[in-house]
């Protein structure tokens, strides 16, 4: 990872970015086995997951100093007792901008990660303009797109696992990232993983399950107009090397701004919730957490329902 932003950062790049659980790898051994036989796969995922902060972030963080680069990476990341498909977001002085949870893992995923919340659905500034970013099949969640366009977000980093399902996977993850390119007149930077014919048969092993970890890979840089700013990756390693010129997002958005003059408030709204969520709280903290508004417990119906907290704004 770190000879890939060095060797990026010699070609030019100011901004780079990895695929979908990058660090330390995808759980492609989901797909192809099922929970009773992924216990030790699964162990070995969370012995290798990414604490964030922690070392790897820290390494991370001088990386992007050093080449005075902006850093995008999906990691396994390691909270106590479970894991979270997080993408992270570094500014070009070290600054971890963002770590984005994933907030509705897809199907054979959620027997490894647990979910996201709210608070993560951020664009953050960086040296290279105001960053968003969602992870693979979060780009069908067409409310957690327009959150992050509704912060008008000019560079979108996408990721996706690649080496899934073969060419439909790629038809798809191009039809949802181009899409998601003119509907928020922004760039979008896709990366996907890709792997060896010798990394397919380690993991599906005598499965038969090694057509459904093979192909689907499309590592892209899409314009505001949906188009490919340089010919996708779709096999093998790599890297691609784009010019964004942000002038093209206000040429858009001249035409169909989403969240300005093309949109109708009055008719349709999103409604965020974006509060961090825990396991646990206290009263006294819940109340705090209202920035001092007044309180009052209010009873209703008979004694065997819920009590309801209400705040009075």
């Amino acid at each position: 990872m770190l000879a890939a932003i060095a060797d990026a950062a010699a070609k030019g790049a100011e901004m780079v970015v990895f695929p979908e659980t990058f660090l330390p790898w995808y759980p492609y051994f989901s797909i192809c086995h099922g929970p009773a036989l992924i216990g030790e796969e699964h162990i070995r995922l969370y012995k290798n997951a990414v604490v964030a902060p922690g070392p790897v972030t820290e390494a991370l963080s001088a990386a992007a100093r050093r080449h005075h680069m902006v850093i995008s990476i999906g990691i396994n990341e390691r909270d106590h007792g479970t894991l979270y498909n997080s993408l992270l977001v570094f500014d070009a002085d070290g600054t971890m901008k963002l770590k984005h949870r994933k907030l509705s893992p897809a199907y054979h995923e959620r027997m490894i990660w647990g979910v996201g919340d709210g608070s993560t659905l951020k664009v953050v500034e960086t040296a290279v303009g105001r960053v968003g970013g969602l992870i693979c099949w979060e780009h069908y969640n067409p409310l957690a797109r327009y959150a992050l366009m509704a912060q008008h977000e000019e560079i979108h980093v996408s990721m996706y696992p690649g080496a899934l399902f073969g060419q439909t996977f790629a038809d798809q993850t191009e039809i949802q990232i181009r899409n998601h390119a003119l509907e928020s007149a922004c760039f979008v930077v896709n990366a996907t993983g890709w792997l060896s014919d010798g990394q397919i048969a380690k993991i599906a092993g005598e499965t038969g399950a090694d057509g459904a970890i093979r192909g689907g890979s499309i590592t892209a840089i899409i314009d505001p107009e949906g188009r490919h700013v340089v010919p996708p990756l779709t096999f093998g390693e790599g890297i691609l090397i784009g010019d964004l010129d942000l002038e093209m997002n206000l040429q858009r958005k001249r035409l169909m701004d989403s969240v300005g003059h093309f949109s109708r408030p009055e008719l349709l709204r999103l409604l965020i919730t974006n509060s961090p969520t825990s396991a646990a709280v206290s009263a006294q903290d819940l109340i705090a957490a209202q920035a001092g508004k007044p309180v009052q417990l209010e009873a209703e119906g008979d004694a065997d329902n819920v009590v309801r907290l209400q705040v009075e704004a």
